[in-house]
């Protein structure tokens, strides 16, 4: 499975049985990523019952259509992105908080991401998710990441856990930055690559949106933060080490 678009060819699992995955447990998956691509190609990678045990049962593109088909189809675990149309990730969570906390059937949420950034990271873990992987990961451990999820554990990928122990467990953790969360995670990602000094075509290509699109959301920073241009802004973030 790659960073960028979709998948490899479908891994072969050994030791499961015919009718699931290992010792024919079933899970049932909601996958969240604004990229179709990306979506089928996850699919195509976990989603064969027979074999890994993984029912993918609904699939959204943005925060709004998320909310929506977890509620309605109320899977076991949401493979969730980070950074959604519509408030991110983290707005996802905040709005299925009544979801996660049903104590019978509670639905879980890992985070399927390719950022590695330490405030996207520590943001869904406030916001309620079991774990955190990116999507270098092979099909065979997401399969098993989305059992062990589906049991109550938490799932890192190897070194993000230490951003979690950082931030959680130290005494000398610093406190939310509550500038910053009043940013959407796309507005985060946007703001990262301004200070960085991108210039609007650049992060209008990476990040798949149109030009128009950035531009709101730079408006809305500089709006939020009361800041005046692209340059105060720049300082700002660096100054929380953002960049």
């Amino acid at each position: 499975m790659s960073d960028a678009t979709g998948a490899s060819g479908p891994a072969e699992p050994t030791g499961t049985d015919e009718g699931g995955g290992a010792d024919g447990r079933r899970v049932r998956v909601v996958l969240v990523d604004d990229h179709r691509m990306f979506r089928t190609g996850v699919q195509a990678e976990i989603g064969r019952t027979d074999v890994t045990g993984v029912e993918v049962v609904g699939e959204a593109a943005d925060v709004d259509q998320a909310v929506t088909v977890i509620t309605t189809t109320r899977p076991e675990v949401v493979l969730l992105d980070v950074h959604l149309p519509g408030g991110g990730g983290v707005e996802v969570l905040r709005r299925c908080a009544p979801l996660m906390a049903d104590a019978e059937n509670p639905v879980r949420f890992l985070a399927l991401s390719v950022s590695d950034a330490a405030e996207d990271v520590i943001g869904v873990i406030r916001g309620g998710a079991r774990g955190y992987v990116t999507k270098t990961i092979t099909g065979t451990d997401l399969v098993d990441s989305v059992f062990r999820v589906q049991d109550g554990d938490a799932v890192f990928s190897p070194r993000l856990a230490g951003f979690v122990l950082d931030a959680f467990a130290s005494t000398d953790a610093p406190p939310v930055d509550e500038d910053l969360d009043r940013l959407t995670q796309r507005e985060r990602e946007v703001l990262r690559l301004i200070a960085r000094g991108y210039a609007y075509k650049e992060i209008a290509k990476q990040l798949f949106i149109s030009v128009k699109t950035v531009e709101s959301h730079v408006s809305a920073v500089l709006r939020k933060l009361q800041l005046s241009n692209r340059h105060e802004l720049t300082r700002w973030a660096t100054a929380r080490r953002l960049v």
